[in-house]
Formats: structure tokens, C-alpha cells, sequence
């Protein structure tokens, strides 16, 4: 990629994920001129990234549900659209199978990612590590593996530590590997299609899992990590397996709503895989985080059904992320409060997920973009999606008790008015917040994309 890199620049973005793309496109696109620095490329790497490319997806290649009528999620997407989202028109560009979901070869993402902020004219793309905070305007995006001196920097200008959590990662598997004659294709319920491999597993064969899981060998934690909390929304499979014999099959490995063609029946338990690239020839165990040691995840995941000959893209891993406390920190503009020069961004906030982590990097860039016109730009209504998110994010959430935390509805005011059916609240909630962010965007004259 190409650097201008005596480019006068308005505005510093800190990292290259999802959140700081989406804040460099956002701010580009309204005129400011960024630089965009992304220590992978400059001679830096993390534990967990395998290219220099903007917006890598590391974890998993899935945005979630797309249903903006029933699910949070899947309501954050459709905002995200109406306010000009370069990662929402990139993922729509290169989406895969996935049912209902939202999921896309992450690759052909991120390439499409790096080539639109790259050839931004108000863009420059610098490959370089910041270790302090700087004094002109920035936007922090850096997300959960910043790197060491610049995390020393945040703990020393806030005065508290950086709270942690480890995030794993799941294996990806050849197709051409799984043996089809055991397996079969179906989404659950019969939903979006059949998008997904399924393996399914008999009583006998699910308990010889799970008990190879708790004694397979694990990554040994070095000593200043043994206390870090993991995500519950991103739970290595073997510590589910370690919960109780049955958690695994109440979680990423129930078999119900999928028909087994050979029985007719729902299996005992069921191992999914959704696709991980557009010409489907790679695909991802779903739920399979893990941190197990490589030689351990090829012996024990080979044991399950249609997967005895399994080839792996890449085995499973596991690293250390960090966040900040935000709702202490920061405050409703995502201004760091004794530096408010300084905004954060993406899931170095605490917000969990690739979606939200763009989302917010959305709201940091249109606040900086307004402040920089010498207004305020007022907050998304806590009843959209949006809204609901940066609420959570910056003082709607308990800071003593802080914990990484997805879009859902639980984070939206209650509803009011007559008591409804269960089924029929999802509904209502994103009926309401397309009212509340058709309304804010008029009032903020806010152009939808």
C-alpha cells in the first residue's frame, strides 16, 4: 500500500481493525484528513493476526445474525448501512452461506477493506507503533491486543489498570476433508438454507468427547494471566466441557432442529461448520474456540464424526485482550475525560464483537468530525441499537463490575404500553428504534447512506 506521508492530517487514528477503518472512512468521507497508523507491516505483528491487511478477522468470519427484524444485532447492521458503513458495504459485498447470518470470506473482506481506505485521497496509511498517547486529536481503536507501551500509557495517564479477559479462536477445516457420507448440509430449523456441515454424535461418541476435552492438554497460562476472566460470549470449548457433562450439548453442540437424514431424528449432539470463504473450500467450526495445544485439537477433534480425516487451515489459539473501563473513563462522546483529545474506539471499550466494534468506531469518528465543525453532535437515541451500545459503553453499565458486552435488547429502555407476547417484543423493539434513529438522523441533518 502506498503512504503519503507528508500529508498534513486533521485527525490521528491509532490501529487498523475494524473500528479504526470504519472511523477512517467515516472521517474521510466528511471531508477530515486523516492518518491511519497500524503498527502491523511496520515491522510489528500480534499474537493473533496472520497478515498486515486493515480489518483482518481474526476469531471467527461471522457478523451475526442479519435478521434487523428480530435480532440486536442484526438491527446494529441495517443502522450501520444507513450511515454509510464501509465494513457493513464490504462484508454485503463478500458474504458467504451462513443461514440467517451475516458471514463473509475474510479475506476477500479485508482486501477490500485495505484497498478502500488505501485509495482514499483524505487517507494516509502509515505502517507504525505508537507508544504514547499523542496531543492532537486521535482516535484510539487498537482494540483487545494493543500493544504493550501504549497500553502502559492509557493505565498511566487514567491512573487505573487495564482490565482483561482472553479471547480464543476456533479451527478452520478443508472441506474437501470431511467426509460427507457421515455428514450432512442444513441450517437449524431449516432456516437461510443448508449452510451448514453438520456431524452429528450418538450418546457414547458425545461423552467420549467431552471426556477428552477435559483430559486433552492445554496452553499453560504464564503467571500474570492466570487471573484473567474470559468472555462468556467467546468460552474456549473445553472450559464449557469442564462446566458439566451436558453444557456442551445445551450450547454449540445441541442437535435440535436439525433432522438427520439418515434417522429422520434430532442427534445427541451436534458439531457444526459454517463457511469461512467464498469459494467454500474452508470452514469453521462453530463454537470451537480453544485452548487446547495443536497436537491435542487435531487427535481429539478428529474423533468426531466425518471429521476423522479432518485437514486444518489453522488449528485453534487463544490470547490476552484488553479493555478499558469506559464507563468511568470515558465520557458520552467516547472523550477520554483527562484527555478528552483522545477517543476511543472498538473493543478496546469494552463493546464485544466485530459489529459493534465498527459501530463505535462510526459514532468516535462522526463526534470528532463534528467537534472539528466546532458543534456537538448529539448522541443516537438510547432506543436504537446504536444507542443502546454507546450507552452501555459510557456509563449505562456498572464500571466496578465492567465486562465486554454485545448489542442486545436488554441494553434498550423496556418497552411501555400494553404487555405483549414474548414473541412479538423483538419486533417491537427494532419497529422502535427505527422510529428513534429515522428521528435523529433528521435532527442531527444527517444524511442516510
Amino acid at each position: 500500500m502506498s503512504i503519503r506521508a507528508h500529508m498534513a492530517f486533521g485527525i490521528q487514528i491509532v490501529g487498523g481493525g475494524l473500528a479504526g477503518s470504519e472511523a477512517a472512512w467515516q472521517l474521510a468521507e466528511a471531508g477530515v484528513k486523516v492518518r491511519l497508523s497500524e503498527m502491523r507491516g511496520g515491522g510489528d505483528m500480534t499474537p493473533a493476526h496472520e497478515t498486515d491487511r486493515l480489518a483482518e478477522m481474526v476469531c471467527s468470519n461471522s457478523f451475526r445474525s442479519d435478521d434487523a427484524e428480530n435480532n440486536a444485532v442484526g438491527l446494529l447492521h441495517q443502522e450501520m448501512r444507513a450511515l454509510g458503513s464501509l465494513i457493513m458495504r464490504a462484508a454485503d459485498k463478500h458474504k458467504v452461506p451462513a443461514g440467517s447470518a451475516l458471514a463473509v470470506d475474510r479475506e476477500a473482506f479485508a482486501a477490500e477493506v485495505t484497498a478502500a481506505i488505501g485509495g482514499h485521497p483524505n487517507i494516509t496509511v502509515v505502517r507504525e507503533r505508537i507508544d504514547v498517547l499523542p496531543d492532537h486529536p486521535t482516535i484510539i481503536a487498537t482494540g483487545p491486543l494493543t500493544g504493550s507501551a501504549l497500553a502502559e500509557a492509557i493505565a498511566k495517564e487514567t491512573g487505573s489498570d487495564a482490565l482483561a479477559f482472553f479471547d480464543a479462536i476456533a479451527p478452520i477445516v478443508h472441506r474437501d476433508s470431511i467426509d460427507m457420507s457421515v455428514c450432512w448440509m442444513a441450517a437449524r430449523w431449516d432456516k437461510g438454507g443448508k449452510d451448514y456441515i453438520n456431524c452429528p454424535m450418538t450418546k457414547e461418541q458425545y461423552d467420549a468427547f467431552v471426556a477428552a476435552l477435559n483430559a486433552g492438554e492445554k496452553t499453560e497460562f504464564k503467571e500474570w494471566e492466570k487471573d484473567t476472566p474470559y468472555f462468556e460470549g467467546c468460552m474456549p470449548i473445553e472450559v464449557m466441557a469442564a462446566r458439566g457433562v451436558e453444557t456442551l450439548r445445551y450450547g454449540p453442540m445441541k442437535g435440535v432442529g436439525l433432522d438427520d437424514p439418515k434417522t429422520g431424528r434430532w442427534p445427541y449432539a451436534c458439531v457444526q461448520l459454517r463457511q469461512d470463504n467464498a469459494l467454500g473450500t474452508l470452514w469453521n467450526m462453530v463454537g470451537f474456540q480453544t485452548k487446547l495445544k495443536h497436537g491435542e485439537q487435531v487427535r481429539i477433534f478428529r474423533t468426531i464424526p466425518g471429521l476423522e480425516n479432518a485437514e486444518f487451515a489453522r488449528l485453534g489459539g487463544i490470547h490476552r485482550n484488553s479493555f478499558i473501563r469506559s464507563p468511568e473513563l470515558l465520557d458520552g462522546q467516547l472523550r477520554l475525560k483527562s484527555k478528552p483529545n483522545i477517543r476511543f474506539a472498538g473493543q478496546i471499550t469494552g463493546c464485544e464483537g466485530y459489529v459493534e466494534s465498527a459501530a463505535v468506531g462510526i459514532l468516535a469518528a462522526r463526534f470528532a468530525a463534528a467537534e472539528r465543525e466546532g458543534h456537538t453532535l448529539p448522541p443516537p437515541p438510547v432506543e436504537t441499537a446504536l444507542g443502546a451500545l454507546l450507552n452501555h459503553i459510557t456509563g449505562g453499565a456498572d464500571a466496578e463490575t465492567y465486562q465486554p458486552m454485545n448489542v442486545n435488547f436488554g441494553l434498550m429502555p423496556p418497552l411501555t404500553g400494553p404487555k405483549t407476547k414474548k414473541a412479538d417484543r423483538k419486533k417491537l423493539y427494532t419497529e422502535r428504534a427505527r422510529v428513534a434513529l429515522g428521528e435523529w438522523l433528521t435532527s442531527a441533518e444527517l444524511e442516510p447512506a
